[in-house]
């Protein structure tokens, strides 16, 4: 591990957490508001159900870990919604399993650390009529709809709310844009850069608004190495340097 230790912040889930780091995905968007203040790590897996988390949750997440996350934010939902497939294979997992899992993985990570803070993403909407339209000859029909999105969104938020947990309700979260169904998906599905930036959004207004001591929030986290330096870029003035280690003049959002 590099040091000096930083906080490290944990996304855990399915493809919306690997695809995350593409595309001007939300994981992405979170490393580099934290660059110098927190790791960001991806833990996402493509196509896995909750029923595929719970598996690895010691693996994963190991007890004796030397380092323990200050955060995790753990997606799953969307790959469980899914209809389920007549032979039995396939990634649904029926809703009561499902929330069963989500108190597996919330009750494993409370278990880490006194100190760990959880945040949940509950099941997005999908745009149906994209879906059909991206539906691959290699795939059996994918049944996805907005019904069994909202059955599972729902079902998260209301164990996160049972257990005191931090939840995005996603499902409600991109639906707030009246044109939500054509700029937030790439596919029906996975988020688009207009839709990862309503992650991000919500995911820093939960963090802004928490009474966590120490604040997970950017700008309450300190900057590595931020001490001013003879080194830095001089001034107009060419008297003094000025120190960059806070600029963020290159982000398209200044988030808040």
């Amino acid at each position: 591990m590099a040091g000096p230790p930083r906080p490290q912040f944990v996304l855990f889930g399915s493809s919306i957490v690997q695809l995350s780091y593409s595309n001007g995905g939300w994981g992405a968007t979170l490393a580099d508001i934290y660059a110098r203040k927190a790791d960001v790590l991806m833990r996402g897996y493509n196509g896995w159900n909750s029923r595929r988390a719970v598996q690895v949750l010691d693996q994963v997440f190991p007890k004796d870990a030397a380092v323990k996350p200050a955060l995790v934010i753990v997606y799953f939902g969307g790959n469980d919604s899914m209809g389920p497939h007549s032979s039995g294979l396939g990634p649904h997992v029926p809703l009561p399993e499902y929330i069963k899992n989500m108190r597996k993985i919330a009750f494993h990570l409370k278990s880490l650390s006194d100190k760990i803070r959880i945040i949940f993403l509950s099941c997005p909407p999908v745009n149906e009529a994209k879906v059909r339209q991206n539906q691959s000859p290699h795939l059996s029909d994918l049944l996805r709809t907005n019904e069994l999105c909202k059955r599972y969104s729902d079902a998260c938020v209301a164990l996160c709310k049972e257990l005191d947990i931090k939840v995005v309700d996603l499902y409600n979260a991109l639906q707030k844009r009246d044109d939500w169904m054509e700029v937030c998906f790439t596919d029906g599905v996975h988020l688009t850069e207009e839709g990862s930036n309503i992650v991000v959004e919500e995911i820093l207004r939960v963090l802004r608004e928490a009474e966590w001591k120490p604040s997970l929030h950017w700008k309450c986290i300190p900057t590595e190495f931020s001490d001013d330096s003879p080194y830095d870029l001089v001034a107009a003035d060419g008297k003094r340097t000025l120190n960059p280690s806070e600029w963020g003049f290159h982000r398209k959002i200044q988030w808040g």
